[in-house]
């Protein structure tokens, strides 16, 4: 297995933490895209090989691949990039890894775990901040309460969002939301359910979102029922909610188009100093159908910050061998006490 580690999307923000964090570890990187001048660019300024590549044609990917031992893809909306480019490290026999937090990318992917044992690579969506904290938690509880049946995660922070967050965000706001109900995904509302979270010091309101771990915690952990939550204001949970009548306008391409040009042209994510400020808390409760349940709380630093920790992280101990081939998650490849190694994560068992 080759020793390079290729990072896809390499212009973007969170792929230039990435790239930060390599450098101060002393892990070179292979920086590709297909904007040729951004890449080049990059590639200069960090001292990196570069390959400008798109991904319409698999032969040509898989041959840009030909020395290389892991893709990282951090260009998103990934429902665009995700599956091509999975399926040229499928031809070429290299490990892919991307830092996706989009339910339909973890589905798609789940369902090449044939072909990617056959292969002999690995397949890992999600490592970054969704899912590595989350679906650690997940496994935490399940550890817990071996006889789980029902699982809810939530998370505060992501207070400034990136170019592509917001872009992915946008790209996939028309569908509905997403919950597990009896092992199988199921489509329900955006901020269909709310509740009230005890986090230990503090009670909080949540609404459901669609985030990975509805499609992640259960192949995790088996639980199958399961719901996801983002803690706000209840002032901007009822504006979300009102607004949620509107999500269906996001169907139009040509809104969505225009949407994406203002972001791009507006929007940049934290700074360091923001970064630095910014906590990340998740919460996870497990229950059972007896009406046992264990709740747990992780204290994180930013979802940025730490996106570009675990996912380079994760890329060395694959490139190293510690993952067998075919899908799998974080926390079921590396464990649910993983995400306790980086700097500032601990966590609680509440009451």
């Amino acid at each position: 297995m080759s020793p390079h580690i290729l990072l896809y999307g390499a212009n973007g923000y969170t792929a230039g933490l990435i790239l930060d964090r390599a450098r101060e570890a002393g892990v070179p990187l292979i920086v590709a895209g297909r904007n040729a001048a951004a890449v080049s660019h990059i590639a200069a300024e960090y001292g990196c090989a570069a390959r400008i590549f798109d991904l319409d044609d698999p032969h040509t990917v898989a041959a840009n691949l030909n020395d290389v031992g892991v893709v990282l893809n951090a260009a998103g909306p990934f429902v665009h990039t995700a599956e091509p480019l999975a399926r040229a490290c499928l031809q070429a026999g290299v490990h892919y890894l991307d830092i996706t937090g989009e339910i339909p990318v973890f589905d798609a992917l789940m369902a090449l775990d044939g072909p990617a044992r056959e292969a002999g690579i690995l397949l890992m969506p999600g490592v970054g901040f969704d899912v590595v904290p989350t679906d650690c938690l997940a496994a935490h509880l399940k550890r817990a309460l071996p006889e789980a049946s029902h699982l809810a995660l939530a998370f505060r922070g992501l207070n400034r969002l990136s170019r592509g967050t917001a872009r992915t965000a946008i790209e996939l706001g028309h569908e509905a939301g997403w919950i597990r109900r009896d092992g199988a995904l199921q489509r329900v509302p955006l901020a269909h359910k709310c509740r009230t979270l005890d986090l230990g010091e503090e009670s909080v309101e949540a609404m459901t979102i669609p985030w990975g771990d509805v499609a992640t915690a259960w192949h995790t952990t088996g639980i199958p029922n399961i719901e996801t939550y983002l803690i706000l204001p209840p002032a901007a949970i009822r504006w979300i909610r009102r607004g949620a009548r509107l999500q269906g306008l996001l169907r139009f391409a040509a809104l969505r188009q225009v949407l994406q040009a203002l972001i791009q042209r507006t929007l940049v994510g934290p700074d360091s100093q923001a970064r630095a400020r910014e906590m990340t808390v998740c919460w996870g409760e497990a229950c059972d159908t007896a009406g046992h349940c264990v709740h747990a709380r992780l204290t994180l630093p930013n979802a940025y910050t730490l996106t570009a920790w675990t996912a380079l992280e994760i890329a060395q101990r694959v490139l190293a061998g510690e993952c067998p081939p075919g899908y799998a998650t974080p926390a079921g490849c590396f464990g649910p006490d993983f995400i306790l190694a980086f700097p500032g994560a601990t966590r609680v068992d509440l009451p």
